[in-house]
């Protein structure tokens, strides 16, 4: 018995047409099938948001997404968000505050920071927080991204970083 199901997707504006198991989350199809390593994976159940990513401009957990459940979709990853130049402003400000340390939250944390000035560009310190409270960061003790987060939301409504 063939287990393998055909799915047709956008990822990162490219089309792909793959054959998958049927329960091949979609986070380690893009890692696995399309080298594109940047969304991680953690916990494995949705929890520390290492994984997240776009699916059709909303933000998801890869790993509770299974890659069929992705057909028909159009799929964005950190490096197609890094790649459009989407989030040079916030990559800059994690930079400058120190807010990455030993990174592997980082893709995550941008994917959700994005996310969040999209949908509320004035956010505040604890809209900030309260957005981000689904993913996980074990080095940095939050502060720094919180900080990075609030000056992106300034510079691009013109104030003061």
């Amino acid at each position: 018995m063939n287990d393998l199901l055909e799915i047709n997707l956008k990822v990162n504006g490219e089309k792909i047409t793959r054959f998958v198991p049927a329960r091949l989350n979609l986070v380690d199809f893009l890692r696995e099938d399309l080298k594109l390593t940047g969304s991680h994976v953690g916990c494995e159940h949705g929890a520390c948001g290492a994984c997240t990513i776009r699916v059709n401009n909303d933000i998801v957990r890869g790993c509770l997404m299974l890659a069929v459940q992705a057909d028909g979709t159009d799929v964005m990853t950190i490096e197609g968000l890094s790649d459009s130049g989407e989030i040079k402003d916030l990559q800059e400000e994690f930079h400058n505050r120190n807010s990455l340390q030993c990174g592997f939250c980082t893709p995550g944390m941008l994917m959700a920071a994005a996310e969040l000035l999209k949908l509320n560009p004035n956010a505040t310190r604890r809209e900030i927080r309260e957005f981000l409270s689904g993913n996980y960061c074990r080095c940095t003790g939050y502060q720094a991204i919180v900080d990075a987060v609030e000056a992106v939301g300034q510079l691009r409504n013109g104030g003061p970083a």
